[in-house]
């Protein structure tokens, strides 16, 4: 018996004791796929001809080795899925088309767009979602998409809200999965507006179109996506939280809460249980916002542990689609993906060994010292020894071994980009 399996023999019968069992924790999180994001790759670029990220979103740094396109992109997520455990996804922007050259307008693209990126995903068995891209392009240099007051503008951007959506159908039938489609607009205005309940008018009218279209089937999760403020949309944004969630409840659709889009005092894991009263589902951005929407790596911190915890003891990691969102290009960005990717996991499972049903029994007897100290105590159970018997039964390193491999092949491959 190796070391590894020796030290989650013994952990296993200490939390046994807590009425944790190991194996099933173990086999839940298995079942719980999470969403990487393509444009951590390539810092928000995408294949349609940008050169630079516009919309209230920077992508910060210089490191070397940017995905310069499609090929590299894949090569580079597929090596990152190597070193990350668990079900993955890959959660594609409307902006990685591949075209063969040739300039399509994204209120025209095609599904077959993105055949590669579903032929890809096949290989590597795991499920796409998508997004409809209203940034980096000529009619979103206002900053206004589908609030903007000029008419054809809205209409642009409604036509490219519809092809995202057939987009997604096409994918979902193809890999015979669900597929999440997250719309999110920068539209917002940088200082007080006179008027705010007009571009919130126009986003309903623009939204009740892009969802007017009946789909064959419910493949297709549509979800819409709040946020707090952007740069150059710091004073007022017609997506509020508030708006989205009365459109999502209204229109029975999920609502996508990024952890970055909400003041910092707010508590993502808090508004779980609540919104699901009014929603059939919920999209959670794993993001870690500094002082503001800064999109920093994943970490397995206590914003993340909570919102895992919270989907645990709901017991609804069936209607919660977890994704990252973060873009760092001042760091190896395949370093960004794995360590983000893997601190999500380890805070799923560490919110799957807590001893929640010995917590529970103590709430209901009203002895809340004793549930209390059973969420203290539980912070020094051998986590770790589970989390590395999970990684070696995942075939993923289980320690920070693979920092070495992500150097080795920054060498051999990353180099030798311009």
């Amino acid at each position: 018996m190796s070391r590894i399996e020796q030290e989650y023999k013994a952990a296993r019968e200490t939390y046994a004791e807590l009425g944790v069992d190991t194996d099933q924790a173990i086999k839940t999180l298995s079942s719980i796929p999470l969403s990487i994001h393509c444009w951590q790759g390539d810092d928000v670029i995408g294949f349609d001809g940008a050169t630079s990220l516009s919309g209230g979103i920077l992508a910060t740094g210089s490191y070397p080795g940017r995905a310069r396109n499609a090929e590299e992109l894949r090569a580079d997520a597929a090596f990152a899925f190597a070193h990350i455990p668990g079900q993955k996804r890959f959660n594609l922007h409307a902006m990685y088309a591949e075209t063969g050259g040739t300039k399509v307008e994204r209120s025209a693209l095609q599904p077959h767009h993105f055949d590669a990126w579903v032929a890809w995903a096949k290989e590597q068995k795991i499920g796409l979602d998508f997004n409809p891209t209203f940034f980096s392009h000529p009619l979103a240099a206002s900053g206004w998409t589908l609030a903007h007051p000029d008419e054809n503008i809205r209409k642009y951007w409604i036509e490219h809200g519809k092809a995202s959506r057939r987009i997604a159908q096409a994918i979902a039938d193809s890999l015979k999965d669900v597929v999440v489609n997250n719309l999110w607009i920068p539209d917002g205005s940088k200082d007080m507006p006179a008027d705010r309940l007009g571009p919130r008018l126009r986003l309903k009218e623009s939204l009740d179109a892009i969802y007017a279209e009946k789909l064959p089937n419910d493949r297709v999760l549509d979800a819409v996506e709040s946020k707090l403020f952007g740069i150059g949309s710091e004073s007022y944004v017609p997506g509020s939280h508030e708006f989205y969630f009365g459109y999502a409840s209204q229109k029975a659709i999920g609502i996508c809460y990024d952890m970055g889009h909400f003041h910092p005092n707010e508590n993502v894991a808090d508004k779980i249980s609540a919104t699901l009263l009014y929603v059939p589902y919920l999209i959670i951005h794993m993001s870690r916002g500094l002082h503001w929407d800064s999109d920093h790596i994943v970490i397995w911190n206590d914003a993340v542990t909570d919102v895992c915890r919270e989907i645990i003891r709901m017991r609804v990691w069936d209607r919660i689609h977890l994704a990252l969102d973060y873009f760092d290009s001042s760091v190896n960005r395949i370093s960004a993906w794995i360590i983000g990717a893997r601190s999500a996991q380890r805070a799923l499972l560490y919110a799957l060994l807590e001893p929640v049903e010995a917590m529970r029994t103590e709430e209901e007897h009203g002895d809340f010292g004793s549930r209390l100290a059973l969420i203290e105590e539980s912070r020094s159970l051998p986590f770790a020894a589970v989390w590395r018997h999970y990684c070696e039964t995942q075939n993923v390193p289980t320690g920070p071994e693979w920092i070495e491999d992500v150097k080795d092949y920054e060498k051999k491959v990353l180099a030798g980009r311009a």
